[in-house]
């Protein structure tokens, strides 16, 4: 049987299971450091932005990838 970590929430994920929440706060606490990190060393707010995306853009694909493939949801395919 198929475990289900997340629930379908509009365009976002929730998680329905111990497993979802705890993949998301590791996504959260990774891009908390990665901020902090970075922001250390920027002169401005768009060091900042530019240097945190690469890093969050990648987590949270990462998370979305992941949260598609343990839902309920069956992926619609596309012609």
């Amino acid at each position: 049987m198929k475990s289900v970590w997340f629930a379908r929430l509009g365009w976002f994920w929730r998680p329905a299971s111990w497993q979802g929440a705890v993949l998301l706060l590791l996504a959260v606490a990774f891009s908390v450091q990665v901020f902090v990190a970075v922001d250390r060393r920027s002169h401005s707010v768009s060091d900042t932005v530019y240097g945190v995306f690469p890093y969050l853009a990648c987590c949270f694909l990462l998370v979305d990838w992941i949260a598609r493939r343990t839902s309920s949801e069956k992926a619609a395919t596309r012609p």
